[in-house]
């Protein structure tokens, strides 16, 4: 099953492809799904400060940047990796009539990062039910460009309330936009949420976390999630970024 986008600070393919996993009902006299598998922070040594720091420009690689995501031996037992890319499968699936939501709007529908210099994604699955969780870096050489990027994103989300996702063959779902409580990790961290309040797909739920680490932006994207999953997914993901990016110049 595909998941997410590389730029998972967009929600398109995340949200559009995997609405058949987790979008409709169970079948009748289906039992409840098992409680799905939490991520948590590895241990490590010692703890990184999250304070912002700026630096001269610096060079990445993709390379670099997968080695620094989770890979499926940092998750518990239960996730399984999703090798599906729906990288340049192109359309727009988000949209708003009012011009406040504009900015939201193509941050939603990008397939990376604005000023991305390199980028890097892996997701998860949890089983069929979910939770679907998606890590992404992206590089754009210094942490003010990095912290600019945060504060349109978070600005955009704040000004926007509603935005319609359309799916082919299965209409337009009404998507309410809020901020919410962020992770607190990684550098000038902010997250928000889409829910469904109207149409074929009311109910659905996805939550992101936006934040720096140096001169490289992480998000993590969640479908289908529990509560606080997103601050362990974000906690793990922050501590091996960081880990391998100090290393390498960040």
């Amino acid at each position: 099953m595909k998941l997410a986008s590389p730029f998972p600070l967009v929600v398109a393919a995340a949200l559009t492809l995997t609405l058949t996993a987790c979008g409709g009902d169970n079948p009748s006299g289906a039992s409840d799904p098992s409680p799905a598998p939490s991520v948590t922070a590895p241990s490590t040594d010692s703890t990184p400060t999250d304070q912002p720091t700026e630096t001269g420009p610096v060079k990445r690689t993709k390379a670099e940047l997968v080695k620094a995501l989770l890979e499926l031996k940092d998750l518990p037992t239960g996730f399984a990796e999703d090798e599906d890319d729906p990288a340049g499968e192109g359309g727009t699936p988000f949209s708003s009539p009012t011009s406040k939501c504009k900015t939201l709007v193509k941050y939603l529908n990008a397939d990376e990062a604005p000023e991305s210099k390199a980028n890097a994604h892996r997701s998860f699955a949890g089983g069929q039910e979910g939770p679907y969780i998606d890590f992404s870096l992206d590089s754009l050489r210094t942490s003010a460009a990095v912290g600019d990027l945060q504060t349109s994103y978070r600005e955009a989300v704040t000004a926007c309330k509603k935005v319609t996702m359309r799916v082919e063959g299965a209409g337009s779902t009404q998507m309410e936009v809020a901020e919410i409580t962020a992770p607190a990790f990684g550098d000038s961290p902010f997250a928000f949420k889409l829910v469904g309040v109207s149409g074929p797909k009311q109910g659905l739920e996805y939550v992101a976390a936006i934040t720096g680490i140096g001169d490289v932006i992480l998000s993590v994207g969640i479908l289908a999630g529990q509560e606080g999953e997103l601050d362990g997914a974000t906690e793990a993901a922050v501590e091996k970024a960081r880990t391998i990016l100090l290393k390498t110049g960040g």
